[in-house]
């Protein structure tokens, strides 16, 4: 006579050999199917004494479950092995074959190198570095730095502007000077960061110029700041970054943010100083420019200018990238040209 125990035993045997869903499919409905012997002796109760009918019912009902729980976790275990044999089946091998040849592999952009490089020497420096939105309203990028509407320096930078919020009050930044502003208001001085970041201007593309290009400004607040600690910061981040035979010089500009302004330039490395297309023959190379920081503006954030001075200065990090690199024509930078790419 079958028992109770031998039923499980038999059940555990044949649903653990099932490997398939189909065949354990099979075997549960021969288990626990109408013409199994548990359905068998379930319809035998009806000639069991009521005593003997309860007890021998509960025993079919356990017996059931065991069974039950043993289909159950065989069931779930092929099926995770079915779903990992779609997975694989679905899988694309994307591997290009070299053959015996090393596969080139990729590394990050000159300019996101020269952009880590300039964080890491201004840092040595003792500069902090400050990031902000490349999308700006037309009071961070313009107001704030002393160019009111209609002001005619807002014709130096050939300005972007976004369908947001009414007609030209939402721009695509034409530098870095908004984070300068952000960074005022939300820190109290002193204050000595740079601001590195992506740019835009409608600049017709040049072996100088390109309309989207990356900049680093960099701003320092505090008491008794002067002319000369602007130009000794300057010099000294220049022989830093491009060595000793690199010098800077600052010529007399105009920018509606300091006061008084310059230009910054270095010294050619494409002709070291003798003259040649890149340099349009001058020997000298427009970095960016600098100044003391306008009363107006430090108004602006709310400073005192009778306690706070200070100096900016912003240069493009792409240019920096061309100079440090002797590349003629900073137009190859967003060109993609895998030959260049790989020399970079």
């Amino acid at each position: 006579m079958t028992t109770d125990a031998d039923l499980v035993t038999d059940a555990m045997s044949r649903v653990v050999e099932a490997s398939s869903l189909d065949e354990l499919n099979a075997i549960e409905t021969e288990l626990l199917g109408k013409r199994s012997a548990l359905a068998q002796s379930q319809k035998a109760l009806g000639a069991l004494e009521p005593d003997q009918r309860r007890e021998a019912g509960q025993h079919i009902q356990n017996v059931r479950k065991e069974i039950e729980a043993i289909v159950a976790a065989r069931r779930a275990l092929l099926e995770e092995t079915a779903q990992t044999e779609r997975l694989a089946a679905d899988r694309l091998d994307l591997t290009e074959v070299f053959g015996t040849t090393v596969p080139w592999r990729g590394h990050n952009h000159l300019v996101q190198r020269t952009r880590d490089e300039l964080e890491d020497v201004f840092v040595g420096m003792g500069f902090a570095v400050a990031e902000g939105p490349e999308v700006e309203t037309d009071w961070y990028n313009f107001e704030a730095l002393n160019m009111p509407h209609a002001h005619p320096a807002r014709g130096m930078w050939d300005t972007l502007y976004l369908r947001l919020g009414d007609p030209e009050t939402v721009v695509l930044r034409t530098h870095t000077s908004p984070v300068q502003i952000r960074l005022m208001q939300a820190q109290e001085p002193p204050i000595y960061a740079v601001m590195p970041g992506r740019c835009y201007r409608r600049d017709t593309p040049d072996a100088r110029h390109i309309p989207t290009f990356n900049q680093i400004e960099g701003l320092v607040i505090d008491r008794g700041i002067s002319f000369a600690d602007l130009a000794g910061t300057i010099e000294v981040f220049t022989t830093a970054y491009f060595g000793p035979d690199i010098h800077s010089r600052l010529r007399p500009s105009y920018f509606p943010f300091t006061e008084p302004s310059a230009e910054y330039e270095i010294t050619c490395t494409i002709c070291g100083g003798s003259g040649c297309r890149t340099c349009s023959h001058t020997g000298w190379i427009e970095l960016g420019g600098c100044g003391m920081v306008d009363p107006a503006v430090l108004a602006a954030v709310g400073l005192d200018d009778e306690t706070w001075s200070g100096f900016a200065f912003g240069f493009g990090i792409d240019r920096c990238a061309q100079m440090r690199h002797e590349i003629p024509d900073m137009r190859v930078l967003l060109e993609n040209d895998v030959r260049l790419l790989r020399q970079i």
